[in-house]
């Protein structure tokens, strides 16, 4: 999943770089602020949890959020791309 970045609040940058960021960052986003995107993105990001979708279908979701929320950072920051990462025993990361 290449990163997004996401302004939380007070011009506060929150870098998504991974499904399980994505996952925190959409149950910890404000209920009043959430729009209809939001279901969306909530559903791909648990569809690509469970291998169904690519995490890069779960991003354009997430951009999409963003973008109808009025948070997603400005594109002319820079963007770091995140490979995947091997999981060890336990599910940490080897």
């Amino acid at each position: 999943m290449t990163s997004s970045r996401s302004s939380v609040g007070a011009g506060h940058k929150r870098m998504i770089a991974s499904l399980s960021a994505m996952h925190e960052f959409l149950t910890e986003f404000p209920p009043s602020r959430r729009r209809l995107s939001y279901g969306a993105a909530v559903k791909a990001c648990e569809a690509a949890r469970a291998g169904e979708i690519s995490a890069e279908s779960a991003r354009d979701a997430l951009i999409t959020f963003a973008v109808t929320a009025g948070i997603l950072w400005p594109s002319d920051q820079p963007i770091v791309s995140v490979k995947p990462v091997a999981r060890g025993y336990g599910g940490f990361a080897a």
